[in-house]
């Protein structure tokens, strides 16, 4: 009987995780060997648990990038295979996923069984990554999803994150990511020069 395959789960939605422990469970082939809410536990978790697949949220709790931790376990686990996820329609991610050496990219949309299918098919040395939605942007409007931009005006009118937070009724870490994943989208090293670019661009007019 061949022994399970090792799984350490890394993401920040505890009913997601919940999830993935029972779709790899042992009926399937599998065992999870840990399931955190933070990316910057990796390594870590790789040196304790000795995983064969990671799979790793890029936004965590704590802020801390789930491709930069890919990029470590690359770096100090060459044989853990990287399955990298996010629930964030960025069209970044899977670029910045595949530079850092990940074996796979899987929205979260995706069913459940996808994941244990591309699970079985990095195992085997594939290298799973959908095609990169590219957002052809028309003379007059923004590259930022109706969301991002209720933050952006927001945030240009001097609201804190805690305050964009109540008002949207969503949590201060998401406020961050979506400033963050914006941030990088457009290439900006901070979110002040993001906001000088969507006042400049005409994007937002902060006193509207």
């Amino acid at each position: 009987m061949n022994d399970p395959v090792k799984v350490l789960i890394i993401d920040d939605h505890e009913s997601l995780r919940d999830s993935f422990e029972r779709e790899f469970c042992p009926e399937n082939g599998f065992e999870v060997v840990g399931s955190f809410a933070f990316a910057y536990l990796a390594d870590a978790a790789c040196q304790a648990k000795a995983p064969d697949i990671v799979i790793l949220d890029v936004c965590t709790e704590g802020d801390f990038s789930g491709i930069k931790a890919a990029a470590s376990i690359v770096h100090r686990f060459p044989a853990i295979k990287i399955m990298v996820t996010s629930g964030f329609d960025d069209v970044t991610f899977i670029p910045r996923a595949k530079e850092a050496g990940a074996h796979a990219f899987v929205h979260k949309s995706s069913r459940l069984s996808r994941f244990r299918e591309v699970a079985f098919r990095i195992l085997a040395g594939e290298y799973i990554f959908p095609e990169p939605k590219t957002i052809p942007v028309p003379v007059g409007q923004t590259p930022f999803s109706d969301r991002e931009m209720e933050i952006l005006q927001l945030l240009c009118r001097q609201v804190s994150n805690q305050e964009i937070a109540e008002k949207l009724c969503i949590s201060v870490n998401t406020v961050r990511r979506h400033i963050e994943n914006m941030r990088l989208k457009e290439g900006f090293g901070s979110a002040s020069e993001l906001i000088i670019h969507v006042i400049s661009k005409g994007y937002i007019k902060p006193h509207s």
